[in-house]
C-alpha cells in the first residue's frame, strides 16, 4: 500500500456481513416506523366520512399486509447489506434509494390522515411509486432476490396509488 493511501478508504463500512440478529433488528426497526405512523395518525372521522370505492379493502387487512411488506423490505435490505460483491457506488445508490422510499412511505400517513389531504397524499404516493421502482431495480442489479422481494410492495403501492387517487376524485 502506498504511504499516502488512507487504510480507512479500503476498509468496508461493516467488517462482517450482518447476521441473523441484524435481520431481526431491521425487521423490528422498519415495522416500528410504519406502526408508529399508523398509531400517531390512525384513521379518523374525516376518513370514515369519505366516499370510498366498493373495492376499498377492509380495515383489518392493512395490518397483516403492511407487516408482511415491512418484513420483506427488511429482508431485501439485509441481503443488500450482506452483499460485498457489488460496486460500492451501486450499493451506496441502492441504500440511499431505500432510505428515500422508506421516508416517502412513512410520510404518506401523516399527509393522508394527519392533514386530511387525499390530494397531497396522492402526489406523494406517486413519488413513492417512482422511487420504489428505482429502488427495486437497483436492488435487483445487486442481488436479484432483493429486487424480487420488493415486487409485492410495489404491487401494493400501485394498488394504494389507484385507491388514493380514486378517493381523492370521489371526494373532490
Amino acid at each position: 500500500m502506498p504511504s499516502d493511501a488512507n487504510p480507512r478508504d479500503e476498509r468496508p463500512l461493516l467488517t462482517e456481513p450482518p447476521g441473523a440478529w441484524a435481520l431481526i433488528g431491521l425487521i423490528v426497526l422498519i415495522a416500528a416506523g410504519g406502526s408508529a405512523m399508523g398509531f400517531l395518525f390512525a384513521p379518523n372521522d374525516w376518513y370514515r366520512d369519505l366516499l370510498k370505492p366498493t373495492w376499498n379493502p377492509p380495515a383489518w387487512l392493512f395490518g397483516p399486509v403492511w407487516s408482511t411488506l415491512y418484513a420483506m423490505m427488511a429482508i431485501a435490505l439485509w441481503l443488500i447489506l450482506r452483499d460485498r460483491s457489488a460496486a460500492p457506488k451501486l450499493r451506496s445508490q441502492a441504500l440511499w434509494l431505500f432510505a428515500a422510499q422508506y421516508a416517502l412511505n412513512l410520510a404518506w400517513t401523516p399527509l393522508f390522515f394527519g392533514l386530511c389531504s387525499a390530494g397531497a397524499a396522492f402526489l406523494e404516493i406517486c413519488a413513492l411509486w417512482i422511487v420504489l421502482l428505482w429502488t427495486a431495480l437497483a436492488f435487483g442489479r445487486i442481488r436479484p432476490l432483493a429486487g424480487y422481494l420488493l415486487a409485492p410492495y410495489l404491487l401494493w403501492v400501485s394498488f394504494a396509488l389507484v385507491l388514493n387517487g380514486t378517493i381523492w376524485l370521489m371526494n373532490n
